[in-house]
């Protein structure tokens, strides 16, 4: 079963998400319900919610680009060996995912904004399973699974 940890480091979230750790522990139960291959193991990330400035300083840090963007993804470890530890651990960290309130599309109406929060912290979410989307062939992969999961949700 899935488990993401929620960090609200900017208040104006809850303008759009009173609860946000309930909305997304809703949100994980439905995918974790769909997700067979989820129910051998604890599998834990962070979500941090945060805004321009926290994020742009991130990205500064940790990707040398000085700009603020939507998402940014940590993955614990390599597609590879997530594999490998989903065959032989029970808990498993995947990583840390940062979402950007301002740069989330959408914004004008409640739903809207929270089908836009959800695309986002899903394509995190297959980062941390070690989904890219470099090369067009990865690119089509990632958006099969990214569809799949937001497809559980009942986006």
């Amino acid at each position: 079963m899935i488990k993401i940890n929620v960090i609200v480091n900017n208040k104006n979230w809850f303008n759009f998400i009173k609860k946000p750790n309930d909305y997304l522990d809703d949100k994980i139960r439905r995918l974790n319900l769909k997700e067979k291959k989820f129910k051998r193991n604890q599998i834990f990330c962070t979500l941090l919610l945060s805004g321009n400035k926290e994020i742009r300083y991130l990205n500064k840090k940790f990707r040398k680009k000085n700009t603020a963007t939507d998402i940014l993804s940590f993955p614990f470890q390599t597609k590879k060996d997530l594999k490998i530890k989903l065959k032989s651990e029970r808990d498993i960290y995947l990583g840390d995912i940062i979402i950007n309130l301002n740069k989330i599309k959408f914004k004008k109406k409640q739903k809207d904004f929270k089908k836009g929060f959800d695309r986002l912290w899903v394509h995190g979410l297959a980062h941390l399973f070690g989904y890219d989307h470099k090369k067009e062939a990865d690119f089509k992969k990632m958006q099969m699974i990214e569809k799949k999961y937001l497809n559980s949700l009942n986006v």
